[in-house]
């Protein structure tokens, strides 16, 4: 009883609880009422029914709303209440809020997912309806677009705030100005949103209209041609290559390019014609669908035969959908359709990436909306409240409204566009695509790096460098002996068998007059590289040929291979490369099918070998292995390889495999265990019977599997150890050393072992030589992550080593402090982690950083880490193109991102601020005037400029200049590579800031106060003429900002400064009469001779000169007494 208690805690504390509060409140209503609780209310829980509760859940549980939780018994309650007493007191809530339930289900349901029978050729039978088979990406239909893209720009606060400003110029007593004046800026934003939206739409439908345009052939023998998609996920039924397999390329689907080997269901491809297909009774049973794209579990099942053919299905015997048949010709019956696919039902939405500059913007308009609504207050206020002082109110705060500019985000969004066309454009990162153009200034921000080891920092190009045998080790320099050992060994296996058919293992007479040593080592080194070369999933691919009749044909298996043409196809790089080697040592793959595998000996004997079964390499299993028959000798035998931790304890004792791993990790060496076990017949045979019943179980398969394969795995004989290196990628020593010097921590995480990583981490110089390292010791309580958290945190500047088993452990029980000794680190080697470990790792900094972080890797691995980031780049390498899919940009190259960051990172972040702040600067600037306008004529809601002219100044007036903004360095990208300590200034944020906004505040405050004072003070007698000196005086002034904002000019700056300059100056011969030319205005008549005065002229220039002279002098002299750090690389 006392070992249940904890169990249930929460349960009990939470019923106590509630106890003591049922009978406090019958005790306080009254004599009697605490007596007869018990007999209104019963507790159908408590001790009751205490052994039917299962074990409570974490905390986390409870919080999570997708939790089993709600299955647990909870305390009932029993009313005995009935009628109208249940009704008036409880009831009518009961009834309403099952009724609203009830609705929400329907509303919400779900089409239940079931596993299926799917029948041959008879669709009749199939009690299971397909959904319909058509690829949707779009957002958007023609009904909902207009009301889609509304609903997406007015879910934020300024646009719904603009588009009350806009519909209030409806209302007469509201009315301050023509109707465009505020409809046409909002217009034009919406209208460069819904046609961005409108091109990404139509391109989402002309890929959905390709791939759903595309015909194939249904219930016909004509079945799926080479180069073709699989329109659906089917399970392979029969093939028109003669070894019952194909390749399919799955790139689309899981982002791995090498091809994936997939076996047709034997009972089908055994059939005499093609036309059997639909006159013989079969079905396929297949599971309810489901995420996973690699295990499948299903039977297919032949019932006209006697007896009846039961064949297990796994996912070897799978097609699934936007998969393309890489060989041959391949037809199937289809299982799943539509959104039930694999490839839909893993299509998720990326998260929907925020940049710290829109964060920041985002903010400070927020201050400008409260600074609008403190200047309307006070305009009413100093107005005395007289008349209708909330119409005036809304009359300030729409006068004012330009305070907060519409056009900044459109202004943003087209900047981050042009950025990302340079990032593309820049012939020295070639390659490089943009996939989320809105956080291109995230690249200047960043402060954590967390990159993959293998295929990012190295090439995930392998190269075979070690063989040991336990006794002797053979390295890059002495392989020349092994290719003797073998040469020696299959010439003398040729001449003692006299012509008759060879053996595969040297016979023992011809070793005879050599040393006991020489023939035990010769010995060893042949059955080693004979394992590496029969134990692997690999299948040489030779280059095709036309025929007569224009199909392809390929090699067959004879004894007329070509070493030219020949290439292997594998799901990894490591088994290509040890294949590799052992033709190049004489032992060479030529042959495989489903059941058979031919190697040719140096001397051109062609060794034949039945493949048995074979046990594919998993991420949990860590080993891969087969089982051949030797069809000379008849000998059957298992071989296995894999991971030293998986190994160990599978081969027989011996005392130098654990330090042999060791050393080689110690080099950088990825090592696999190689291992062996002779079978006999009965052995074959009771194992197989047991394995075929497993792989029929409907329930619990792979466990069951797993298990009738374990029971194999005992007391192998252990062949060698294998050592591949896996070289550096170009530069990655000057990238790491960069991205230190700009401020930027690079954290390792990889799923390597502990060794191999701080090796790479090393000779990378992501760990400098004369840095110390902490290896955290392997942990697995509290306690002792207690104690080593304590050893680590006497440590200062020392670069962490950590496993991922002791880094769970550390987060489980002290996750902020290990956080906040990790982040003091100047580097991190994080091994053996898993991927969800890889985005916890991202996340965990996030939250207890508040810092950018940057997320690289390769393979399918690193996709959670690249999505969980702040900004994910994924490298196009060897693993595939899934990272690279869905990551936020692309690269080719790990050197690439020193570019990409310290060149086009530092330019996206500094124009955005530049530009952002400007544009704010210039809507406060004209409302500064007009603050000035109405103070003067006695807080009168009147708008200072109407019409186009309000409309014009923030498009063609200067929009060009403001917008060439995004064109300007402060240095060269030379400069930024070679001193990327400039990059440091940057993650301090002090290109947008508070500081730099009340700069600007106070800029457009001065220049607005001057430019309308002026205008007023240097007015004769015509007051119409303040609207045209003012508003030409600002405009020049804006220009003239410009140019004093510009560290570098471009050609295209000068075109806009002067294209808006030529565009006002023509704008007055068609706008005259918002300048009071040719019409009478307050009283007054204006000739259109006076804007040409030399009267008009001197005064525009004066008030222009007051209110810019000053801000050129105070840069000036900042420049000279304390100029910025890149002042001082370019002076």
């Amino acid at each position: 009883m006392v070992d249940q208690i904890p169990l249930y805690r929460v349960r009990s504390v939470a019923a106590a609880a509630a106890n003591r509060k049922r009978a406090a409140y019958y005790s306080a209503a009254g004599p009697g009422s605490g007596a007869d609780w018990h007999s209104r209310y019963q507790l159908e829980d408590e001790s009751a029914h205490l052994d039917e509760m299962p074990l409570m859940m974490s905390e986390e549980g409870f919080e999570n709303e997708e939790s089993d939780y709600h299955t647990l018994p909870r305390a009932r309650i029993t009313q005995r209440k009935r009628g109208l007493e249940w009704f008036v007191c409880d009831g009518w809530k009961f009834l309403c809020t099952s009724c609203c339930d009830w609705l929400i289900n329907i509303c919400q349901r779900k089409k239940e997912l079931k596993a299926r029978t799917v029948w041959l050729g008879c669709p009749e039978k199939c009690e299971e309806k397909h959904p319909k088979n058509s690829i949707k990406n779009q957002k958007y239909n023609v009904f909902t677009f207009i009301p889609g893209v509304l609903y997406e720009q007015f879910k934020f606060f300024l646009n719904l705030y603009f588009l009350i400003i806009s519909c209030s110029q409806f209302v007469p007593a509201l009315k301050i100005g023509y109707l465009y004046t505020y409809w046409a800026p909002l217009g034009f934003v919406l209208a460069v949103t819904m046609m961005r939206e409108a091109i990404d739409e139509f391109r989402r439908f002309q890929r959905d209209k390709e791939v759903n345009s595309q015909l194939y052939s249904k219930l016909t023998v004509r079945g799926q041609q080479d180069n073709q998609r699989i329109p659906s996920d089917m399970v392979f039924l029969r093939t028109s290559e003669k070894a019952g397999s194909c390749f399919i390329r799955t790139d689309q689907l899981d982002g791995e390019t090498d091809w994936k080997l997939k076996v047709a269901v034997s009972c089908t491809q055994r059939l005499p014609a093609l036309g059997d297909l639909f006159s013989i009774s079969a079905y396929v049973y297949a599971q309810k669908p489901q995420l996973d794209i690699h295990s499948f579990e299903g039977t297919f099942t032949r019932e006209d035969s006697d007896p009846p053919i039961h064949e297990s299905l796994s996912i070897e015997n799978t097609l699934w959908a936007s998969t393309i048949v890489a060989s041959g010709t391949v037809i199937g019956v289809v299982i799943y359709t539509g959104k039930e696919t694999r490839s839909v039902m893993n299509t998720s939405s990326p998260k929907n990436k925020v940049g710290l500059l829109d964060l920041e913007l985002n903010r400070l308009t927020k201050a400008l909306f409260l600074a609008l609504v403190a200047l309307s207050v006070v305009m009413v206020t100093l107005q005395g409240f007289v008349g209708p002082w909330y119409r005036n109110l809304f009359r300030f705060l729409l006068l004012f409204s330009y305070i907060i500019p519409i056009s900044l985000r459109v202004n943003l969004d087209m900047g981050k566009a042009v950025y990302g066309w340079m990032m593309m454009k820049d012939e020295n990162i070639p390659g490089t695509v943009v996939r989320t153009s809105t956080i291109p200034e995230e690249l200047g921000r960043l402060v954590y790096l967390l990159t993959d080891k293998t295929g990012t920092l190295t090439q995930n190009e392998m190269v075979f460098k070690r063989l040991h045998l336990g006794t002797v080790s053979y390295g890059a320099d002495t392989m020349d002996e092994i290719q003797s050992h073998i040469r020696d060994s299959y010439s003398q296996m040729h001449s003692q068998a006299g012509g008759n058919s060879a053996s595969s293992t040297p016979p023992r007479k011809a070793q005879s007059s050599a040393p006991k040593v020489r023939k035990s080592v010769s010995s060893r080194i042949h059955e080693a590289v004979k394992a590496i070369v029969l134990c692997h999933n690999v299948t040489p691919v030779y280059e095709s040929r036309a025929g007569v009749s224009g199909e392809t044909e390929f090699a067959e298996a004879d004894q007329d291979f070509s070493d030219e043409n020949r290439t292997y196809q594998a799901s990894s790089p490591d088994e290509v490369a040890l294949v590799q080697w052992t033709e190049s040592v004489g032992l060479t793959l030529v042959s495989r099918d489903l059941t058979s595998m031919q190697l040719k000996t140096p001397g051109g004997q062609v060794l034949s070998f039945c493949i048995l079964q074979l046990f594919p390499f998993t991420s949990e299993s860590k080993r891969m292995g087969i089982i051949v028959r030797d069809e000379s000798t008849a000998e059957i035998t298992f071989y296995m390889k894999g991971a030293d931790v998986a190994m160990s304890t599978i081969v027989q004792y011996n005392d130098w495999l654990e330090e042999e791993c060791g050393n080689m990790a110690r080099e950088g060496l990825r090592t696999l265990v190689v291992a062996k076990k002779s079978l006999t017949e009965e052995q074959y045979q009771d194992f197989e019977s047991r394995y075929t019943q497993a792989k029929l179980s409907m329930h619990d398969r792979t466990l069951k599997v797993a298990a009738v394969i374990e029971s194999l795995e005992r007391e192998m004989e252990l062949l060698c150890l294998t050592g591949v290196e896996d070289q550096l990628q170009a530069d990655v020593r000057p990238t790491l050393e960069m991205l230190r010097n700009a401020g930027i921590k690079v954290w390792m995480l990889t799923g390597d072992k502990l060794e191999t990583a701080t090796c790479v981490a090393q000779s990378s110089r992501l760990v400098p030589r004369t840095q110390d390292t902490h290896i955290f010791r392997r942990v697995t309580s509290r306690g002792e992550a207690h104690l080593e958290l304590n050893a680590f945190r006497r440590k200062h500047d020392c670069a962490l080593v950590i496993s991922g088993e002791s880094l769970e452990v550390c987060l489980k029980y002290y996750e902020h402090e290990f956080m906040e000794l990790a982040c003091q680190c100047p580097a991190v080697v994080c091994c053996r982690c898993s991927p969800t470990q890889k985005a916890c790792i991202v996340t965990l900094l996030q939250q207890h950083t508040g810092r950018r972080t940057c997320a690289i890797g390769d393979g399918g691995n690193d996709v959670s880490m690249i999505q969980a980031a702040d900004c994910g780049i994924g490298i196009e390498g060897k693993e595939g193109r899934q990272a690279s899919l869905a990551a936020d940009f692309s690269v080719t190259q790990f050197r690439h991102i020193g570019r990409l960051l310290m060149v086009h990172g530092r330019n996206s972040y500094k124009r955005s601020a530049a530009l952002g702040q400007f544009v704010m600067h210039r809507g406060l600037i004209i409302s500064t005037m007009q603050a000035v306008f109405s103070s003067v004529f006695y807080f009168a809601s009147v708008p200072l400029y109407q019409g186009f002219l309000m409309v014009g100044y923030a498009t063609i007036y200067t929009m060009f200049p403001v917008f060439s903004l995004v064109l300007d360095q402060d240095v060269k990208p030379e400069m930024a590579m070679l001193y990327p300590e400039l990059y440091k200034d940057l993650t301090k944020g002090r290109s947008l800031s508070f500081k730099t906004f009340l700069i600007w505040v106070l800029i457009s405050i001065y220049q607005g106060g001057i430019l309308m004072y002026g205008a007023l003070v240097l007015f004769e007698s015509e007051f119409v003429h303040v609207v045209a000196i003012s508003f030409t005086a600002l405009v020049l002034t804006e220009l003239l900002m410009v140019a004093l904002t510009i560290r570098t000019w471009h050609w295209l700056m000068v075109v806009a400064e002067f294209l808006s300059l030529g565009c006002y100056v023509s704008s007055l011969a068609f706008l005259n009469e918002y300048f009071g030319i040719g019409r009478v205005s307050f009283g007054a008549f204006i000739d259109f001779t006076f804007i040409t005065t030399v009267t008009f002229l001197w005064k525009v220039s004066a008030i222009t000169v007051v209110s810019c002279l000053p801000l050129y002098v105070l840069k000036y002299l900042r420049r000279k007494l304390s100029p910025p750090s890149y002042c001082k690389l370019t002076s």
